[in-house]
């Protein structure tokens, strides 16, 4: 409870936006660094089943990205999936959710943390698959993410995307249709803390890679009683042509 208690002091404060995204990052996460699992853990629904799936469909020796890795928490629901891969690269902005990973993944010769951003950094070579969880909301320049996620990619690699979103007031066939409340309240709420719900992210991800898996579903959120939020669990392959 006391540890709960710190992360929603922060949140509450909400996330200050200066305009130098890393060091806005690192004043909001720095205190709730070491509580940051914790908390999480009920609120950030679909991380097992998004990595589940793209391990199971790695091939020996993939080269792996992860954009918004964070303390590294989510490379664990790969399970013997990880230990098939030839290299992993976790990325991300904020410095005190990235010394978290570091020490993570300290004994894992084959992974390597890297302070970068998720609109420019590229891997020595191209991947096999590349997943953000919970992360494409929190990024200004989220076009350009999604952009730098189809460069580093070889032909015909995966992309895994799992995140908060909000549809459409009429969304395309076979989507889900989420109520007025739904799309004004959680835009409004997760906004205070810089996490921008809408549905233009999905959509520019089906736009450019062929989808390969969706799901839309919804998660309770912690300590507020009967409120549920929308998230997607999305996995798409780059183009051959």
């Amino acid at each position: 409870m006391k540890a709960d208690a710190r992360v929603l002091c922060t949140l509450l404060r909400g996330k200050r936006a200066s305009g130098d995204h890393a060091g806005d990052l690192a004043a909001f996460y720095g205190p709730q660094a070491e509580q940051y699992d914790a908390f999480r853990e009920r609120l950030l629904a679909g991380r097992d089943t998004l990595l589940t799936d793209l391990g199971a469909r790695l091939p020996a020796g993939a080269r792996l990205v992860e954009l918004g890795c964070g303390t590294g928490r989510n490379i664990g629901f790969l399970g013997d999936a990880l230990n098939r891969c030839g290299r992993v690269w976790l990325v991300d902005l904020c410095a005190p959710l990235l010394a978290v990973a570091k020490r993570r993944t300290a004994d894992q010769a084959h992974i390597e943390c890297v302070e970068g951003d998720a609109t420019r950094w590229q891997p020595p070579q191209p991947v096999d698959a590349v997943y953000l969880s919970y992360a494409l909301t929190m990024i200004p320049d989220w076009q350009a993410a999604i952009a730098n996620v189809e460069r580093m990619l070889t032909p015909g690699g995966l992309v895994g995307v799992v995140d908060f979103h909000v549809s459409a007031a009429t969304p395309s066939p076979g989507h889900a249709r989420h109520g007025m409340f739904t799309r004004t309240f959680w835009p409004r709420w997760f906004a205070h803390d810089g996490v921008h719900l809408g549905p233009e992210r999905l959509a520019a991800l089906e736009a450019r890679f062929e989808t390969v898996r969706l799901t839309e579903s919804r998660n309770p959120v912690p300590y507020m009683a009967g409120l549920t939020v929308p998230y997607y669990v999305y996995i798409g392959r780059r183009r051959t042509v």
